[in-house]
């Protein structure tokens, strides 16, 4: 975890998440962005998280490493060195109140432990990605599952538009969205991020 510098985020990359909050489909990338302090890896731990800034919703995303310096042309498989399954924790009834004055979002999205990582193992590739669904269990319950087929802007995209806008290296991380499915966590709750069939990490929320 000490080696990732950057932490780009996509929003609204499933169509149906969007729908889900009653967002617009967007037609071109929609990124933000968390601080480092935000991250916390998912290895049985607990994760303390904000018990008095309303509700907070997980969102299981597919999140790539990047691991070396971006080119013009270069290929998603070529760049991406791994793979984590992540959460990107919101604060939803901060971020309405922000939306509602147009406000950034950071506030919502970049408290502390917000971005939950598992292990990053190797990366199989775009289309190797496209075989195998990340998921999301809460208590053991399957809450969330995607596939990057579905997104609407594809890794390579992604990886060009971050490099393009903010600039890309080695050790930049990009949550590259969530599908349907987002909900609250309790006090208590176990989290299981799944790849296919093998779990990559957990933890259990502490609501302080």
């Amino acid at each position: 975890m000490n080696s990732i510098r950057n932490i780009y985020c996509v929003g609204r990359n499933y169509a149906l998440h969007a729908k889900e909050l009653q967002n617009e489909v967007p037609t071109a990338p929609f990124l933000f962005s968390k601080p480092t302090h935000a991250l916390a890896e998912a290895k049985g731990q607990e994760v303390i998280l904000p018990g008095d800034r309303g509700s907070i919703h997980f969102e299981v995303e597919l999140v790539i490493r990047i691991g070396r310096p971006y080119e013009k042309g270069i290929k998603v498989d070529d760049i991406v060195d791994g793979m984590a399954v992540g959460i990107d924790f919101t604060l939803r009834d901060v971020q309405n109140e922000l939306k509602k004055k147009s406000y950034p979002w950071l506030l919502a999205k970049g408290f502390p432990n917000s971005a939950v990582l598992t292990k990053f193992i190797a990366f199989p590739g775009v289309e190797g990605c496209k075989t195998t669904n990340f998921a999301l269990l809460k208590n053991g319950e399957q809450v969330q599952v995607g596939n990057i087929q579905n997104m609407i802007f594809d890794l390579q995209t992604l990886v060009d538009y971050s490099a393009l806008h903010f600039g890309l290296g080695e050790g930049d991380i990009i949550f590259t969205g969530t599908p349907e499915g987002v909900g609250p966590v309790s006090d208590g709750d176990r989290l299981a991020l799944l790849w296919g069939e093998q779990t990559l990490g957990d933890c259990t929320i502490k609501l302080s």
